[in-house]
């Protein structure tokens, strides 16, 4: 349990690097993938989740109200269940999961964020240099915020598969793998798609 709680402490300052700071790219998945496997010690596995998630939501721009889901929530998500013995192929798909919600929760969080800046703003205007608490407390709220989904996603989702999986029968498992080894292609067909358009 240490090291899903390390997983997710990496993970939600990882999510930190997608809108809200230090902007190093660290929240690809490419990277983060790799970087979470350090804790687990599991290179292989780090390695193909972060190429498989930054293949599948490379395509998926932030257009109107649209956010996409994220990839470092995505890569920590499926590391921490894999240290918990669930299998890759099983981890990666409940990973996209959580970061299908996660994206629906961050829509939330964002229009209560908007209404307590603008209550912020005000005593900004009166003491301008209060904006650096300001952003300390909003860095602090966010990862406190992402922290806690990580964990609660990876207690309840990684307890509940790790009870089941004994009794899943080899045919779901068989569709699991054949499903996680076709990931890339997924993405790669969208990608080509795009660079067929865009050449045009």
């Amino acid at each position: 349990m240490t090291q899903v709680l390390l997983i997710c402490i990496i993970g939600a300052l990882l999510e930190l690097d997608t809108t809200y700071a230090f902007q190093l790219t660290l929240s690809r998945g490419i990277i983060a993938g790799p970087l979470l496997s350090l804790v687990t010690g599991d290179l292989m596995a780090g390695l193909q989740i972060g190429i498989f998630t930054e293949l599948l939501f490379i395509d998926i721009s932030p257009l109107g109200g649209l956010l996409p889901p994220s990839a470092a929530v995505c890569c920590t998500l499926s590391m921490a269940l894999c240290s918990l013995g669930i299998p890759v192929y099983f981890a990666f798909f409940f990973g996209v999961i959580g970061a299908v919600l996660f994206s629906v929760c961050e829509v939330l969080i964002r229009k209560y964020r908007s209404l307590w800046l603008i209550r912020q703003e005000h005593t900004i205007l009166r003491k301008p240099p209060y904006i650096s608490i300001v952003v300390i407390k909003a860095l602090v709220l966010s990862f406190a915020m992402t922290l806690s989904f990580l964990l609660f996603y990876s207690a309840v989702i990684g307890g509940s598969v790790a009870r089941l999986l004994p009794f899943v029968p080899e045919k779901l498992h068989l569709a699991s793998k054949f499903a996680f080894m076709a990931v890339p292609w997924i993405g790669m067909a969208t990608l080509v798609s795009t660079f067929r358009l865009k050449t045009r």
